[in-house]
């Protein structure tokens, strides 16, 4: 994977770079001479040259490229501006008070290499529509095919990890998250989470069921999609952070149950998502799909069928997808293909 390029000989302001990079989740390089610095000028993510270098790196004339960034500490003189402008740098950063801007930079370099992922927000209609099984169905597809994060940010819900089966499986919960100032990298978070094989996942500790403070989310949300091919967030059907997630999210799948009052209350979820979101229905049981959007104000994306077994799987662990061909396998791969549509 390509790293930040570092250009200075100063060594407060190595110091001072390396640690913003640790901090970003990065191991740079350090170049101590134009020379060094040109060999790897190319293939880096990010070229933060120094001061001190500037005058000897410009010299060079070093093809133009994107990222490149002039970096001095405590006051930048003027002719650092000059030595800018010929290397093409975008900006001109003093440290350390534009230390939390880098640090996003640094962050970015990184977690830029891997395309955005397809954000998915699941919520139920109804009560007990099976919206927490369909996101951990949509989680257990898409780590089947690459890396998958699921967001557990539902705190009435049953808890997406027991119904995984991860409950026991060590790794970061909501309040360590809560416990971290500034932004989190994408790679940090997939060390840091529960995971079995391509998919990794966000919930509570064990009696701890609050609803995670909206930064949190905002944050876990950001990085997940950095550093995953798909994200889902099993959301309450109701409340602000929900309304946020679903505005921050590609598509928005509601989970329907057809019958009158289930048709009656997922109209009444549909019309308090956000106006811009791109709703899709998942409907659990048999209904004429036209009927079921004209009622609830949203497009049919899938129908599914009970599966048989589904509640014993669970209690035993094994996950409500343990079969590729199973009705919540089928049902997920349609709903995940009208997603990444988005």
């Amino acid at each position: 994977m390509e790293m930040p390029l570092i250009v200075t000989r100063d060594e407060p302001l190595t110091e001072e770079l390396l640690r913003l990079a640790a901090a970003a989740g990065v191991v740079p390089e350090v170049a101590v001479d134009a020379g060094q610095a040109l060999r790897s000028w190319r293939g880096a993510s990010l070229v933060l040259v120094g001061v001190d270098l500037a005058a000897g790196v410009a010299a060079l004339a070093p093809p133009r490229r994107t990222g490149v960034h002039v970096v001095g500490r405590d006051g930048v003189p003027d002719v650092a501006f000059r030595h800018a402008v010929t290397l093409g740098a975008s900006q001109v950063i003093e440290l350390p008070g534009s230390g939390d801007w880098l640090l996003d930079v640094l962050a970015d370099a990184t977690d830029g290499q891997r395309a955005a992922a397809t954000t998915v927000a699941v919520l139920g209609g109804s009560g007990g529509a099976g919206a927490t099984t369909l996101a951990c169905a949509l989680g257990l597809v898409a780590g089947a095919r690459g890396p998958a994060c699921l967001l557990d940010v539902d705190p009435l819900g049953p808890g997406v990890d027991r119904v995984l089966g991860f409950d026991r499986l060590d790794g970061a919960r909501w309040g360590a998250l809560e416990q971290t100032t500034g932004r989190l990298g994408s790679q940090s978070l997939r060390d840091a989470l529960p995971r079995r094989g391509g998919l990794g996942v966000l919930t509570w500790a064990a009696g701890a069921r609050s609803a995670p403070q909206a930064f949190a989310v905002r944050e876990a949300l950001s990085a997940a999609s950095r550093g995953h091919e798909v994200v889902v967030a099993d959301l309450a059907r109701s409340g602000s952070l929900s309304s946020e997630v679903a505005g921050r999210a590609d598509a928005v799948l509601v989970v329907v149950r057809p019958s009158l009052p289930g048709l009656a209350a997922a109209a009444r979820v549909v019309s308090g998502l956000p106006t811009a979101a791109r709703i899709g229905v998942v409907v659990r049981g048999r209904a004429e799909p036209r009927a079921v959007a004209q009622v609830v104000g949203a497009q049919v994306v899938a129908s599914m069928t009970d599966q048989r077994g589904l509640d014993e799987a669970v209690d035993l662990g094994r996950g409500p997808v343990w079969s590729q061909r199973s009705v919540l396998a089928r049902t997920a791969r349609e709903a995940l293909g009208w997603c990444a549509e988005a």
